[in-house]
C-alpha cells in the first residue's frame, strides 16, 4: 500500500513538473520531450486506477506515436531563435492574470467535490470497467464519430504545419536569391554563382 502511495506522489510530480517544462521552456524540442516526460507520468497515473488499456494507449500512442510526429514538426520548422511570442500587447499584460483566474477556480471545485473522497475507495463501476473489450465496444460503436472526428483534427494539424513551414521556406528562398541580386519579382532557378553563395 506505501508502495502505491509513493509512486502516486512521485508521477503527480513528475507530471505537473512536465507540464511546467512545456510551458516554460523555450526550446521547442525540449518543451516536447517535457511533454513527453508529462505523458509518462499520466500513464503511471492511469495504472494506479486500474486502467491499464488508457495507460498503454497513453505511452504508445501520445508518448509514442504523436510525440514522434511532433518532434518531426519541430525539426521540420525549426525556430528555435525566435521570440515565442511579441513584447508587449493584452496577451502579456492580461495571459497571467487569466491563468491566475483559472488556477484559483481549478481549487476551488477540487476542495469542493474531491476532499470528501479521499477516504473511500471510489464509485463500483464493475469489474469489466475500462478493460480493452469494453473500450473498443465503446469506441466503434457510441463513440465512434468522435473518435474519427480527433484522427482528422490531427491529419488536418500536421498536413497545415507543413503547408506553414513550406510556405516560410519559400520565404527564406526569395530572401537568399534578393541577396544574390535576382529581382524580387523572378524566380530563376538557382545557377552555379548562387549555390557558391549559399554555401
Amino acid at each position: 500500500m506505501w508502495f502505491e502511495q509513493v509512486l502516486f506522489f512521485l508521477a503527480g510530480i513528475g507530471a505537473l513538473a512536465g507540464a511546467l517544462g512545456v510551458v516554460v521552456l523555450r526550446n521547442p524540442f525540449y518543451s516536447v520531450l517535457a511533454l513527453v516526460s508529462h505523458l509518462l507520468a499520466l500513464a503511471v497515473l492511469f495504472l494506479l486506477l486500474n486502467a491499464e488499456f488508457i495507460a498503454a494507449a497513453q505511452v504508445v500512442v501520445y508518448a509514442g506515436a504523436v510525440m514522434v510526429l511532433y518532434i518531426f514538426v519541430v525539426a521540420y520548422i525549426g525556430g528555435s531563435d525566435e521570440p515565442l511570442r511579441a513584447e508587449g500587447g493584452l496577451v502579456n499584460a492580461f495571459g497571467p492574470l487569466f491563468a491566475a483566474a483559472i488556477g484559483i477556480e481549478l481549487c476551488i471545485a477540487f476542495i469542493a467535490s474531491g476532499l470528501s473522497a479521499l477516504d473511500t475507495r471510489g464509485a463500483d463501476l464493475g469489474p469489466d470497467f475500462g478493460s480493452p473489450g469494453e473500450i473498443g465496444q465503446l469506441l466503434l460503436t457510441r463513440f465512434l464519430v468522435p473518435f474519427e472526428a480527433a484522427s482528422y483534427l490531427l491529419l488536418v494539424a500536421a498536413v497545415g504545419a507543413v503547408v506553414l513551414a513550406r510556405r516560410r521556406r519559400g520565404l527564406e528562398d526569395i530572401g537568399a536569391l534578393e541577396e544574390v541580386g535576382a529581382p524580387p519579382g523572378r524566380r530563376e532557378p538557382p545557377t552555379e554563382t548562387t549555390l557558391e553563395v549559399r554555401v
